[in-house]
């Protein structure tokens, strides 16, 4: 019986080591898993590689994160932004600005619209504007005469659109430095404009994206939204039961009746124009269908951050360059066009630009479509249950 009650210690003994290794193994192997799981998180959220160091660093350098292509440089190196301003080759700048420009204007233009441009330039050179000019003719020599012409940047490519441009030349995190991107037309005119005044009230008004009215009575206008109304600061929403175009209600929230801009002139704060620009297709460089969707980079209540101004508006005289809008078309014409050929004659190429347009608002729609249904963790903020 003695014998019994000294077994019994040394055998409860026996059983307490074997479980207390394997159970600190297991903590190891979960507190490891936990630290690389936080690892990728980190990297997937932020977009960044958190670099590997000795364990002589500190515990705040084991946990910096390191931008993707910048590991093996020192953190004070590392410009992660640029701007549009212009530097002298040699010397210091001819003449010592204040502040650099915080905002940016940006046109596509052709040589036969430089009056029109020049009155658009002039409105904007005298405020805090880097100005850049897209030309879709590849004419460069033909702005030389104007006395802004050296103080722009002038970008050329034959026959290619405003989107093609921006999509190539306005990355985010080059135009990082401008509080507003402003993506104009050529044919716009700016006799009832005044940029000060616009943004005054768009930064009163907090509107991520926005454009200035367009004067219905003397332009093209294709949807109700985007025409101005008189004695009026700016508007949101537009109610539209019994004209022509697109029909909106008095409880209609979606686009073109809110949350809704035209692309011809365009106005982006820094943040939705780094979403908006994600949003631009490659290869679509005209760009249609893409307008429906700028409320997803509204920051927010697209009803709310997306607006009109009607105090400073535009004239639009929708001269055809590089094809035009979908003017309201149904869903059935434009199922119509996108079918035919785009086989045309070259003496035809403004019908060919169109339909060209339209075929590629198909494959917008499409791949927006498609690219909602694969994405099981996006969810729309913008859903109506039905």
């Amino acid at each position: 019986m003695a014998t019994h009650k000294m077994i019994e210690p040394k055998r409860k003994k026996s059983f307490v080591c074997s479980w207390v290794p394997s159970l600190i193994f297991l903590s190891a192997v979960f507190f490891i898993g936990s630290a690389l799981l936080l690892t990728d998180y980190k990297e997937s959220f932020l977009g960044c590689s958190l670099h590997p160091t000795e364990v002589t660093k500190s515990k705040i350098c084991e946990k910096e994160c390191i931008r993707d292509g910048t590991e093996t440089l020192p953190r004070g190196i590392v410009t992660r932004t640029s701007d549009l301003e212009m530097r002298p080759l040699w010397g210091p700048p001819k003449k010592k600005k204040s502040k650099s420009p915080t905002n940016l204007l940006a046109i596509a233009v052709g040589i036969k619209q430089n009056k029109n441009v020049n009155e658009i330039v002039q409105k904007f050179q005298l405020t805090d504007f880097a100005i850049m000019l897209f030309h879709y003719d590849g004419n460069v020599d033909g702005w030389r005469d104007l006395e802004w012409s050296d103080s722009v940047v002038h970008v050329s490519a034959v026959n290619q659109t405003k989107w093609w441009f921006a999509k190539r030349f306005l990355h985010p995190d080059i135009v990082a430095a401008y509080d507003y991107i402003f993506l104009w037309d050529e044919d716009l005119g700016v006799e009832h404009f005044h940029v000060g005044r616009y943004l005054s009230i768009i930064k009163e008004e907090g509107l991520q994206i926005s454009q200035p009215a367009i004067d219905a009575d003397t332009s093209e206008v294709h949807y109700t939204l985007t025409a101005r109304k008189t004695n009026s600061t700016l508007h949101r929403r537009a109610v539209n039961l019994h004209g022509p175009g697109h029909k909106c209600f008095e409880n209609s929230m979606d686009p073109p009746c809110a949350g809704f801009v035209e692309m011809m002139a365009p106005v982006f704060s820094r943040e939705s124009w780094r979403c908006a620009w994600h949003m631009i297709q490659n290869d679509l460089v005209h760009a249609w269908g893409l307008d429906f969707m700028l409320g997803y980079c509204a920051q927010g209540n697209r009803t709310k951050n997306i607006g009109v101004v009607d105090s400073e508006y535009l004239i639009h005289s929708g001269i055809p360059t590089l094809g035009g809008s979908a003017d309201g078309k149904t869903n059935a014409e434009i199922d119509r066009l996108a079918s035919m050929t785009t086989e045309m004659d070259d003496s035809d190429g403004r019908t060919s630009v169109r339909i060209a347009s339209y075929i590629e608002l198909n494959k917008f729609k499409n791949r927006w479509g498609k690219a909602v249904r694969e994405d099981e963790c996006w969810v729309d903020p913008f859903h109506q249950p039905s």
